[in-house]
């Protein structure tokens, strides 16, 4: 391959500039230095030109040593140094000639990262890039190294690409069936990187691209701690450590929230751990544990003293959330319809990505339908705004889940809509707009059947 001609140190500088012109730009090293770092990002700079238009691995290589001076030099020549560098260690580990040779290259690419995070920061993300690299070059030969990486990255303060979370909890399904970890870990991860996938979720809330990308991040991590998930397994890999310390707040915290999480709220092991961290630890928070295990259990009145402070004093929007949504059940459970439209009606509102709250609102008027009954259709108007809550719901959260659980229920619901003939004697007309009576109260289009 054609060496690049070397360009001159006068032509360079009479293309950027000298010091005596212009302010030498930052690039983390002395003026002197600075000085004699200009032919190799000349150089350096020309092979990528050559590479990106030729895509020719050969310009990497070609690139490599004098890329290797500057970022060695002047680490904060520039940040495409560390864009850059990536591909060009990865074709020269793929070109390296023996396992020594291999093994130091390997390690160049890892302090490159180091490099550019103690230049210029976003540790999480640079982290896990090491981590994925090296899952990439090693495979199963470096799991004990890149699992640690991926997890460090996701436990570091700042953002991190919500891709990389995937990548954890597949990382650390490996660690697991090679033996390196017990199965806890499996639960232990996934609980932080859900949280971090529903916290991510909730900053694009009004983007939709972005939001649909991540719930497919989200599914990603959900099939992959699917086999980990069922009920009888949570128990089995909890039960023996929750009668070796029950009274072990973190423990019985993660007992509650991941079986929370996974609907395993009707075993007596979540209730015995909801009962113990409620007794230690009185907060909101376990408030709504507490109320979670009396609608279980069918307690709706003490599930409603237990949500309603849940409500006042939970923080995070998950939780408010969720505190609204027990309420409304507890309400539900208690015939108190007014009362749980209230609740749901404030969950949608903490989360507005939720259909939940609307079909339960939709579930509500259906089972209400009777006290509707002054419509002169039998009550059948309450069937109308239950189908308007259900394409309300399925405008807010289009996920596949919701929107099949909403058409489903609006086929039953249509097909109880009053009959054309019924409706005419009513002094109805399709497309009119109507109240529907009784504490329903809504505003709504008649429709037949």
């Amino acid at each position: 391959m054609k060496t690049i001609k070397t360009l001159t140190i006068g032509l360079f500088l009479a293309a950027v500039g000298t010091p005596a012109m212009a302010q030498m730009p930052n690039w983390g090293c002395d003026e002197e230095t600075q000085q004699k770092m200009l032919e190799p990002v000349s150089l350096y700079q020309d092979a990528i030109k050559q590479f990106k238009a030729t895509k020719d691995n050969r310009w990497l290589e070609e690139a490599y040593p004098y890329w290797h001076q500057v970022v060695a030099n002047c680490p904060k020549q520039s940040k495409n140094l560390y864009n850059n560098g990536g591909n060009i260690m990865r074709v020269m580990i793929a070109k390296a000639k023996t396992p020594a040779e291999r093994d130091t290259l390997i390690e160049e690419l890892m302090r490159m990262y180091d490099i550019r995070i103690a230049n210029y920061g976003e540790a999480p993300k640079w982290t896990a890039k090491k981590a994925l690299d090296l899952e990439e070059i090693l495979k199963e030969e470096g799991l004990d190294r890149y699992y640690v990486l991926y997890d460090q990255a996701v436990r570091m303060e700042g953002d991190l690409e919500a891709a990389y979370l995937v990548k954890y909890m597949e990382a650390t399904i490996n660690y697991v069936r090679a033996g390196k970890a017990d199965p806890t870990l499996v639960v232990d991860n996934y609980d932080i990187a859900s949280e971090k996938l529903d916290d991510e979720l909730q900053k694009y809330v009004d983007d939709s691209v972005k939001s649909a990308t991540i719930r497919g991040y989200i599914a990603g991590v959900e099939a992959a701690f699917s086999p980990y998930a069922t009920c009888d397994q949570l128990v089995e890999i909890y039960s023996k450590k929750f009668e070796a310390d029950p009274e072990n707040v973190d423990l019985l915290k993660k007992i509650t929230n991941i079986m929370s999480k996974k609907g395993c709220t009707d075993q007596p092991l979540f209730f015995s751990a909801t009962e113990n961290l409620y007794r230690l630890e009185p907060t909101p928070a376990t408030a709504l544990n507490m109320g979670q295990m009396c609608l279980i259990k069918k307690d709706f009145s003490k599930a409603i003293e237990y949500l309603s402070d849940a409500t006042k004093g939970v923080t995070t929007q998950k939780d408010k959330y969720k505190a609204y949504l027990y309420l409304g059940h507890a309400y539900s459970g208690a015939k108190s319809y007014s009362l749980a439209r209230t609740a749901y009606n404030n969950a949608a509102e903490v989360d507005r990505t939720k259909g939940e709250p609307y079909r339960m609102i939709a579930s509500l008027y259906a089972a209400s339908a009777s006290s509707a009954s002054e419509d002169n259709v039998n009550g059948h108007s309450a069937y109308w705004a239950a189908v308007d809550k259900l394409n309300k719901s399925k405008s807010v959260d289009p996920s596949d889940e919701n929107v099949e659980a909403c058409n489903r229920m609006i086929s039953s619901y249509s097909a109880r809509f009053p009959k054309q003939t019924d409706a005419f004697m009513a002094g109805l007309e399709n497309g009119n707009r109507f109240t529907v009576p009784g504490w329903i109260g809504e505003s709504t289009i008649v429709r037949t059947r």
